[in-house]
Formats: structure tokens, sequence, C-alpha cells
């Protein structure tokens, strides 16, 4: 289950993944951002807020978030990876090599400062 907000006058996404990510999670979240983003050029951040990563439901799931990140990656600022999950330093070292967005890892009890990074965007 995948729990999202998105701080608008921010332009700030905040997920929170709570249990493996399925492919109905992707549908409501592309939903959303889209909307958003017919309103606004770009989020200057993301936020993904989770202790551990709960990993996919499905392949279904694994692909519709393949497919989220790929279709959007290149409107995002900065992503802030909040976690005490081992996978958070992979994740950062991969993702500057696939995602034009800044990525940054904090420890899961930093995230008033993962946003204090997002805004200074």
């Amino acid at each position: 289950m995948l729990n999202y907000s998105i701080m608008k006058s921010e332009g700030i996404l905040l997920l929170s993944p709570s249990a493996p990510l399925s492919r109905d999670d992707f549908v409501g979240l592309s939903a959303d951002v889209d909307a958003y983003l017919s309103e606004y050029a770009r989020l200057h951040g993301v936020i993904i807020h989770a202790k551990s990563f709960p990993g996919w439901e499905s392949f279904a799931g694994f692909t519709a978030h393949m497919h989220f990140v790929r279709e959007h990656h290149k409107q995002v600022e900065r992503i802030a990876v909040v976690t005490d999950s081992p996978l958070a330093g992979m994740a950062e070292l991969l993702g500057k090599h696939f995602i034009s967005a800044e990525i940054r890892h904090f420890p899961f009890t930093d995230d008033a400062k993962a946003l204090e990074w997002l805004e200074s965007a």
C-alpha cells in the first residue's frame, strides 16, 4: 500500500509505502501527479519515507512502479529517500545513472531535514 499526498504550494510529493506496492497504487498516484503537473511545470521534490522498503506485491506492481518513474522523473528536481533500509544507498547510487533528479538519502528520523532540503530547491 502506498500512502501519498501532494503539498501543492511547495510542489512536493510525499510517498509513504506501508505494504508491498501494487499496480493499483501507481494507477492512483499517476492520475494525481498528472493532474498536478497539468497545472504546474514540475515537482520540486519527492519524499519517500519508509522505515524499510516493502517490496512489490507482484511483477505487475514492479512494472507499474518502473513505468511511473520513467514517465515522471524528468519533471522532478530532487528526491529524498528517508529510510533506514540498507537498500537506500544502492537506490541513491543507481538512481544517479537513470534519473535526472538529484537524489539524497536521509535516516528515517530525519524527515524534517529531508523536507528542508527539498524546499531549498
